[in-house]
């Protein structure tokens, strides 16, 4: 009789470490599932922001070519972009202040502005790109655009 008992609690024991087994397995499924998720989501509305930037520039070039050629000549040529979409905040965007954010998001966003002659003619580089930081770095979306003055052709 003992030994029936005894390969009975070994059963159990051996189930619940199986059981046991199969929910770590299934929380760290969903722990991946999420993460990846919010990545994928992150990853999505940065995108969204860097590609919000790129129009704003192409309507400031629309609206007054040279003055958009000026803010390339003048000193710096990166500007921190927020949720206004300015000129304002000339510089990297710094890791430590929170105002540089767009409007009340973890993400920030930059623009580096470059100018060389291309046949005589100015062509600008608009180098955006929109980064946030999580617990697995840096993550960023970027992506690079050419000016050029479209009233001379």
């Amino acid at each position: 009789m003992k030994n029936i008992k005894g390969q009975s609690l070994f059963e159990v024991i051996l189930a619940l470490f199986i059981i046991t087994l199969i929910i770590v397995a299934v929380v760290i499924l969903s722990t991946n599932s999420i993460s990846n998720s919010l990545l994928s989501r992150n990853k999505s509305l940065a995108s969204k922001y860097t590609q919000e930037a790129v129009e704003w520039l192409r309507k400031q070039k629309q609206i007054d070519f040279t003055l958009f050629k000026n803010n390339i000549t003048s000193n710096p040529t990166t500007y921190c972009l927020t949720a206004a979409l300015n000129w304002n905040l000339s510089g990297n965007c710094s890791l430590l202040d929170n105002s540089e954010n767009i409007g009340t998001t973890i993400f920030r966003r930059e623009v580096s502005l470059t100018s060389e002659l291309d046949g005589g003619k100015p062509l600008i580089t608009a180098n955006v790109v929109t980064f946030w930081d999580d617990s697995k770095g840096r993550h960023e979306a970027r992506t690079v655009t050419y000016f050029t003055d479209t009233r001379d052709q």
